[in-house]
C-alpha cells in the first residue's frame, strides 16, 4: 500500500479516534475481547495518568485515502531506561489492517521519533509501566483473550521478523482446571507452613487496603518481588494508590488472599488476587462502554459471579517466604473460593518463560500452556527491512 499518512494525535477526538481503531479492527474476531474504554481514555491521558510522571509520549494514526488503518504509541519510561541501563523507545497499542506497509511506517514513526530523542533501540509492545498490557501474542489465536493481555492477529508477528525485530522475551499463560478436590501437595504444605512458620491467611476489607495501608503494602510487594524481572521498574507511590483505587477496591476481596507473619506482627509476606472473567460479558458490550447496557453485563460477573473462569491477576511473596511454602497458602485458600463460586478454569496471566520457579507449581494441577506474547527489540540505525 502506498501514500500512507501518519499524523500525531494533538486533540481529545483524535484520541478517542485512536483507541476507537481497536473495537472496529476486531469487532467480529470472537476471540478478541473489548478494553474497558473509560480505562483506556484514562492511561491514555496525560493528565489522568501518574505514569507521565517519569514517562513521555505521543501517539500517531496511519491513514490510507481518508481512512484509519493502524495506530501506534511512541512512549519512552525514563525510569525503566535509568534502571536496566538503555535508551529505549517503547512502542505500543500498535494495531494496524494486513498491510506491512502500514506495519512499517507506523515503527519507522516511533523509531524516528526516539532518536529524535536521543534513544539508540525500540522494544514493545509495551506500556507506560508494568501493571498495563505487555507483549505481542504469537500463539494462541483460536482462544479467547481476557481483559488483561493484548490480543492481535496472527498476521502482527509475521511482519514483524519480515521487518527484522527479533525476539527480547516471552510470556506464557496457563489454562488451569480448578479442582474438585485441593491438591494434595497444596494442603499439606499449606499445614505444614502455619504450623512451622506462623504464617497465617488474612482477609482484608475495603477500608484496611484504600484507607490503612494494606494496599500499600500489597503493592510493596510486588516491587520487591518483581525487582529483577524483565523490564520492570517500581511503581511509585501514585501509581499504587491509582492500582488500589482502579482494582482492589472493587474486587470481590474473597478472591484477595493475603499471607502475614504472624511471628513478625502480621506483616504481609504475600498475596494473590484474583477477579471473575470479565471476557464474555465485555464482548456484550459497546466497544468497552459501561451504556446503555455493559454495566448489567459487567455487573452480573462481579456480583453473581456468572462466568465460569476467574483471572489469576498477581501473585507475589517476598523471596524469603518462598521456601517456606507461603505460596501453598495462598493456592489453598483461592482454590477452595473458586470452588464454592463455581468456577471452573483459571486463568494465569503472563507469565515470563524463563520463571520455572512459578510455572512449576501447575504441575499440581491440570494445567495447558496455551498462550504465548513477545516482546521484540530492534537496533534504532539498523534499518528496518524493505519487503517486496
Amino acid at each position: 500500500m502506498s501514500n500512507i499518512e501518519i499524523r500525531k494525535v494533538e486533540t481529545l477526538h483524535e484520541l478517542k479516534v485512536f483507541i476507537q481503531f481497536f473495537y472496529d479492527l476486531y469487532r467480529d474476531n470472537p476471540c478478541a475481547v473489548p478494553y474497558l474504554y473509560g480505562e483506556e481514555m484514562k492511561t491514555l491521558r496525560k493528565d489522568k495518568n501518574p505514569a507521565f510522571a517519569f514517562c513521555e509520549a505521543d501517539y500517531f494514526l496511519a491513514y490510507h485515502d481518508g481512512k484509519v488503518v493502524g495506530r501506534v504509541a511512541a512512549m519512552i519510561n525514563h525510569r525503566a531506561n535509568e534502571r536496566w541501563k538503555k535508551h529505549m523507545v517503547r512502542f505500543g497499542w500498535l494495531d494496524f489492517i494486513d498491510d506491512i506497509d502500514v506495519c512499517r511506517a507506523l515503527l519507522n514513526t516511533v523509531a524516528q521519533w526516539g532518536k529524535d530523542k536521543g534513544m539508540d533501540c525500540i522494544g514493545g509492545p509495551f506500556g507506560f509501566e508494568d501493571m498495563d498490557r505487555e507483549g505481542m501474542m504469537v500463539e494462541g489465536f483460536d482462544r479467547l483473550s481476557t481483559l488483561y493481555i493484548n490480543y492481535n492477529n496472527e498476521y502482527y508477528p509475521r511482519f514483524m521478523d519480515q521487518l527484522g525485530f527479533r525476539k527480547d522475551n516471552d510470556w506464557v499463560e496457563c489454562r488451569i482446571k480448578v479442582p474438585e478436590v485441593t491438591p494434595r501437595k497444596f494442603a499439606l504444605t499449606a499445614e505444614l507452613v502455619q504450623k512451622r512458620y506462623n504464617l497465617q491467611v488474612r482477609k482484608y476489607g475495603v477500608l484496611d487496603f484504600v484507607k490503612r495501608g494494606k494496599g500499600k503494602e500489597l503493592f510493596d510487594i510486588v516491587n520487591r518481588t518483581y525487582d529483577g524481572l524483565y523490564g520492570f521498574s517500581h511503581l511509585s507511590d501514585d501509581q499504587i494508590s491509582r492500582l488500589v483505587n482502579d482494582y482492589i477496591r472493587r474486587a470481590d476481596l474473597n478472591l484477595v488472599t493475603c499471607v502475614v507473619d504472624a511471628n513478625d506482627h502480621d506483616r504481609m509476606v504475600g498475596f494473590g488476587v484474583s477477579f471473575p472473567s470479565f471476557s464474555r460479558a465485555l464482548q456484550h458490550t459497546r466497544d468497552g462502554r459501561l451504556l446503555p447496557m455493559g454495566w448489567w453485563h459487567l455487573l452480573r460477573v462481579m456480583k453473581w459471579h456468572k462466568t465460569d473462569t476467574v483471572d489469576l491477576l498477581l501473585i507475589a511473596v517476598l523471596p524469603e517466604y518462598r521456601m517456606k511454602g507461603a505460596n501453598a497458602l495462598i493456592f489453598n485458600d483461592l482454590i477452595g473460593w473458586y470452588r464454592r463460586y463455581g468456577f471452573k478454569w483459571a486463568e494465569a496471566m503472563p507469565q515470563m518463560e524463563t520463571n520455572h520457579g512459578v510455572l512449576d507449581q501447575w504441575q499440581y494441577l491440570e494445567a495447558e500452556l496455551h498462550r504465548r506474547h513477545r516482546a521484540y527489540i530492534r537496533e534504532i540505525d539498523e534499518p528496518i527491512k524493505k519487503t517486496e
